[in-house]
Parts: structure tokens; C-alpha cells; sequence
């Protein structure tokens, strides 16, 4: 009976061995891109995604009634840090950087990765649409189960990017 005991012990070692070192071998980012063709001018989109308040308009996060959003203004009106708790935990979303039609941001919620955001807005030579591009960057700590659960991520967050810039296509057009 011992002798079976640690014979169980020894595969469960060489399991959790084999599989720690085959999740080394995973990419430790994740990157996930959506993308829509918005039939507007660039200025009008880029102005409605450059200012966290506007969101609401759009991002489904921001919609929910439950959701408590906190906006931290400039002098100008306009806001780039926005706080909400969802789920007992607090979530930071800070824009970092404006340039060129394009938009960084950093999600933070406590107790996981950061999720890097860039979104482009980019212009169609003679027409009056738009490309909007929202790119996702995850840093995946080394832990098995967190490079594993990279692998699903895309399936997981992505339809949740693609609703949101849907949203931003239909209330731009539509308004």
C-alpha cells in the first residue's frame, strides 16, 4: 500500500514537473486585435474615444447602471483616469498617451496582469470612413496555469472588444 502511495506522489511530481516546464515554451503575451470600418471622419471618431467620459456612450462597461464610474477631469473637461469596482475589486482604466489618431491605455484591476490598450483610428485615402483598430496587450505571469489560460484568452475577451467597437460604430453613425 506505501509503496503505491509513493508511486502516486512520484507521477503527480513528474506531472506538475513536465507541465511547468512545457508552459515555458508558451508565450508569455497575449495580444488580441478587433477591428470595424466606421462611415465617419477621423476627427469625429478619435474625439469620441480620447475622452473616457464619452465612453459611456458606447463601452458596454461603462453602460451598466450598477457601475459606478468615478472621472477624474482636466480643465478642459476632459477625462483620462476612470475607477469603478465590479466583482469587490477596484478597476483603473488610465489613458497614457494621444498622438496621431492614436490612443494608449492602461487597464489596471487589482490582483491581475495590466492589460495594455492601443487604439488607431485610421483614415481610408478618398473616403469618408474610418478604420478603428483596438490592439490588446496581456503580459501572462510564468505560472502553468495563468500561460494556459493565455491560450484561451482571445476566445474569452475578444468578442467583448468587437461589441464594444460595434457599439462605437452604430451611436457615431447614428448620431
Amino acid at each position: 500500500m506505501m509503496r503505491l502511495v509513493k508511486g502516486f506522489i512520484i507521477v503527480l511530481i513528474g506531472l506538475f514537473v513536465f507541465i511547468t516546464i512545457f508552459s515555458l515554451f508558451i508565450p508569455s503575451k497575449v495580444s488580441v486585435t478587433r477591428g470595424v470600418m466606421i462611415n465617419a471622419k477621423a476627427d469625429r471618431v478619435f474625439g469620441e474615444i480620447s475622452n473616457l467620459q464619452n465612453w459611456k456612450h458606447w463601452q458596454p462597461v461603462f453602460n451598466k447602471d450598477s457601475v459606478l464610474m468615478k472621472f477624474d477631469t482636466d480643465a478642459e473637461g476632459k477625462s483620462n483616469l476612470c475607477q469603478w469596482d465590479s466583482k469587490d475589486k477596484k478597476n483603473t482604466l488610465q489613458i497614457t498617451g494621444k498622438k496621431n489618431n492614436e490612443l494608449t491605455a492602461t487597464l489596471s484591476r487589482e490582483g491581475e496582469n495590466e492589460v495594455l490598450n492601443t487604439i488607431r483610428v485610421l483614415p481610408l485615402s478618398d473616403s469618408n470612413q474610418v478604420q478603428v483598430e483596438w490592439h490588446i496587450l496581456i503580459k501572462l505571469k510564468w505560472y502553468p496555469w495563468e500561460k494556459f489560460y493565455g491560450i484561451f484568452i482571445e476566445k474569452i475577451s475578444g468578442q467583448g472588444y468587437e461589441d464594444a467597437l460595434n457599439s462605437l460604430k452604430n451611436y457615431i453613425e447614428n448620431n
